[in-house]
């Protein structure tokens, strides 16, 4: 039976209010305040200062206005409820085409009118400028100014940008911009101003799908080095000979075959001594590149460079790349020369970096699903607003096959037959190469197919812009963040609107939800199919023991309902099982936020005060003093200032690079029946104790032979890096700790049986 939206919606929002589920919010606050505008006769916008109900209702009411102003636009009802709920901090659920764009820049403008600073936070480049750039009308005529930056934007533009009322901008960009600033050397140099509020937009791709991806700012830039020895050969090994995986892909480890193999084509050396440790993670690393990670599934190889995907939206991940030495091992089995890599010289996440704001709100399509998680990690409430027309949208019931290859039949089989009425498809798949693969396939069966992949990213809007047009056919890998309305062509409506067409399930509902959602905009007609398979990696990584089904022996279609229940339980499970790794990192990385933060407190203190100084001069008297005679007050500040940030900053950097070290094998401590996380807390505390007052013993070293004149501070202390760099890892690219640790009791079994061998 398939399902058709509308008042269901309204019940399940009741529902979850009566319940009051831990992150559901009360909109009836929202709701009253956007009817009172419009009731409110236009006038002008409320003085600054902290605004109540009725200062929001007149200031939405002159937003109205000013948006059939200057944009042709007047926010239905239902906008201004957005905008209210935003403005009261709440994240808020609005469907596909109901026009979160405009709610965005009517919150946004509001809390600059209070005297607030705005950063409107996108997932790219492309929405930073086209919202800023469309939106700019409706926030100059409320008397707001706005700015947006992007990857290619020149520091001093990024100071303008964000000295601007409002600024819009990627979230990676306004990540490294706070990590460069944490290396100034003078408070005047600082680009980011103190952050005060952040309306997000797809609030659940950011704060809960990149919550814990790392912004890594590096230095003292080097190339990768890789021995092609060790990769020629594990690129010769060969699966469940040479090397065994488990399940869900996440971990690969040698079998005894492999490893002589391994062994012998080395030189006949002995991987498990201690004097070849660095030999043993280097082939570790390298088949990790070799098994389990693909070309144009995981990264894409353009113009001479790896590329990563973004597995959550399907499109390359601008600046990402993997740590450990697995970049350049991938590298290096493409044929590639190794990109630079160099140490760490600081680091954020995405998570860390929303949470310094003072004031926290976001929009999505798809917020209600994760509420519960967004009010564990952010302290955040999210409601559902209505649509502004009822859905009409039918979803129909999923089809299932009992095989990829006669998944992807019937999926070609069906958007023909589709497109042989005119009807627009939007066919949705899970990665760039099965987007190709299909896109292959419809065009042997003479349909014609725009494809949006991670291949041609730039060219997303056009192509995203056209699907609802008559006889047209789109393939994306991914649809979340897109940005791009679809209205329907000339004479679609007769037809039955945008069909949407999912390549199976995803990792998690809201991809699914987002898919659909792009048919059946504001009142339009939509329908929407899954065509999955029991074969598909949802089922596979995740219930690896599936029962076995009947299929249709023509063409392989299960009818068991059971089938669509294992899909669903699968999809259960992987998301429960990325709940728990966002919760193990973020656990993880909560001592180190609080270190972090002592750090920069810290750091403040010595550029704006003269606590560097006051402490050197308790150590060094004498030296200060004798500076001090030569250069002055001044100048003995100025070195000494320069002298302990240098200290500082590598001081940390040495700290992340330990406990590293102490986060990779901390997992073995669970075989002693310790906590691995109540271990890794003791000793990041017990590792950073010391910390300052080793800065300053350093700091006085360094000072005592340090040439200070007039002009300059020349030391022998660390050296600022002569460039630095930025990038985005995984923050666990080798499997969760539940993974290390089952690999490391299966290699000590293995050890234990061969006599201390593998």
């Amino acid at each position: 039976m398939s399902r058709k939206h509308g008042p269901a919606r309204g019940v399940r929002g009741f529902v979850r209010r009566f319940l009051q589920r831990p992150g559901s919010a009360d909109l009836r606050r929202a709701r009253r305040i956007a009817a009172a505008a419009a009731a409110v006769e236009p006038g002008s916008v409320p003085a600054e200062g902290t605004w109540g109900d009725g200062e929001i209702a007149t200031f939405l009411a002159v937003a109205r206005e000013a948006a059939e102003k200057t944009l042709g636009e007047r926010p239905f009802d239902v906008q201004l409820q957005a905008a209210a709920a935003l403005l009261l901090g709440h994240v808020v659920e609005m469907v596909t085409g109901e026009g979160k764009t405009l709610v965005g820049a009517i919150a946004a403008a509001g809390y600059a009118r209070q005297g607030r600073r705005v950063h409107v936070i996108s997932v790219n480049d492309y929405l930073a400028r086209r919202d800023a750039e469309w939106m700019g009308p409706l926030l100059a005529e409320l008397g707001v100014s706005v700015g947006w930056l992007g990857q290619a934007t020149e520091r001093a533009e990024r100071r303008a940008a964000y000295a601007n009322d409002v600024v819009y901008v990627p979230v990676n960009e306004v990540g490294f911009d706070v990590l460069r600033d944490r290396f100034v050397t003078d408070l005047g140099d600082v680009v980011v101003p103190e952050p005060d509020v952040a309306v997000v937009d797809e609030a659940d791709s950011v704060l809960v799908d990149s919550s814990r991806v790392p912004l890594v700012l590096a230095g003292d830039v080097d190339a990768g080095v890789v021995d092609a020895e060790i990769v020629a050969t594990v690129r010769r090994l060969r699966a469940d000979v040479h090397y065994e995986t488990d399940p869900a892909g996440r971990t690969v480890h040698l079998t005894a075959l492999g490893l002589a193999r391994v062994e012998r084509r080395l030189g006949g050396i002995d991987l498990y001594t201690e004097d070849q440790a660095h030999t043993l993670a280097a082939v570790n690393v390298a088949l990790y590149a070799h098994a389990l990670l693909h070309r144009d599934v995981d990264y894409l190889v353009r113009d001479g460079k790896v590329e990563l995907i973004d597995d959550s939206r399907g499109r390359v991940a601008h600046l990402q790349r993997w740590p450990d030495g697995l970049q350049a091992a991938v590298e290096a089995m493409e044929g590639l020369e190794a990109s630079p890599t160099g140490a760490v010289l600081d680091r954020i996440v995405v998570q860390t970096l929303v949470g310094r704001y003072r004031t926290l709100c976001g929009m999505t399509g798809t917020a209600v699903a994760v509420a519960e998680e967004l009010h564990e990690f952010y302290k955040l409430t999210v409601g559902a607003v209505d649509t502004n027309e009822p859905c009409i949208r039918e979803d129909l019931p999923d089809r299932i096959y009992r095989s990829v290859e006669e998944k992807e039949r019937a999926i070609v089989a069906h958007v023909a037959e589709i497109h042989a009425t005119g009807q627009p498809v939007l066919l949705g798949t899970q990665d760039v190469a099965e987007s190709e693969r299909l896109a292959g396939a419809l065009r042997a069966a003479e349909v014609e197919c725009a494809v949006l992949n991670a291949r041609n990213d730039a060219e997303e809007a056009a192509i995203v812009a056209r699907a609802g047009e008559r006889d047209r056919v789109t393939i994306s890998t991914q649809m979340a963040g897109r940005g791009t309305d679809i209205r329907l062509g000339e004479g679609v409506v007769e037809l039955g609107g945008l069909h949407v067409v999912c390549s199976g399930r995803h990792i998690t509902g809201r991809l699914d939800d987002q898919l659909r959602g792009r048919a059946g905009r504001q009142g339009d007609p939509g329908s929407a199919l899954i065509i999955a398979s029991v074969e598909d990696d949802v089922v596979v990584e995740n219930v690896p023991d599936a029962p076995d089904f009947n299929a249709d022996p023509a063409d392989g279609r299960i009818r068991d309902p059971a089938a669509a229940e294992l899909l669903g339980h699968a999809q259960r499970i992987a998301e429960g099982a990325a709940l728990a790794i966002r919760r193990t990192t973020w656990s993880y990385g909560r001592s180190l936020d609080t270190q972090r933060d002592a750090v920069l407190r810290h750091r403040t203190l010595v550029l704006s005060t003269d606590r560097a100084v006051r402490q050197l001069r308790e150590i060094s008297p004498e030296r200060c003093a004798e500076i001090a005679e030569k250069v002055g007050e001044e100048g003995l500040a100025r070195a000494v200032r320069v002298i302990v940030l240098a200290h500082l900053d590598q001081a940390w950097s040495d700290h992340l690079a330990a406990l590293d070290e102490v986060r990779e094998g901390i997992h073995l401590r669970a075989l002693a029946r310790e906590s691995p996380l109540d271990e890794f807390r003791k000793i990041a505390a017990e590792t950073f104790d010391p910390f300052f007052d080793t800065v300053y013993e350093r700091a006085a070293e360094t000072l005592a032979d340090a040439d200070v004149t007039d002009s300059a501070v020349v030391h022998s202390g660390p050296r600022r890096p002569t460039s630095t760099w930025t990038y985005l890892v995984t923050d666990d690219p080798f499997g969760s700790e539940a993974d290390r640790f089952l690999t490391g009791v299966r290699s000590a079994i293995r050890r234990r049986r061969s006599g201390g061998r593998p």
